[in-house]
């Protein structure tokens, strides 16, 4: 008989540029382009992951990101 184990392993789903685009971690109607989310890539601005030359997202990660660490400063 088996036990149970009593730590889930969490497994991060990784997504193309679309797929984090409609992902819901933006607001409806305020998703950045595809061109935007490139740019941020190419400037290391979120998190992404490279195998070979596909690039991957987690969403969750991205969103943790995007919460705490990116910061658009106000028009003034």
């Amino acid at each position: 008989m088996e036990t149970p184990s009593l730590i889930a392993p969490t497994q991060s789903q990784l997504t193309d540029i679309t797929g984090l685009r409609l992902s819901g971690i933006f607001p409806t109607g305020k998703e950045p382009s595809i061109r935007t989310l490139r740019d941020w890539t190419k400037l290391r601005r979120i998190p992404h992951h490279r195998l070979g030359h596909f690039v991957y997202y987690d969403p969750v990660e991205v969103s943790i990101y995007i919460r705490t660490k990116l910061k658009v400063p106000a028009r003034g």
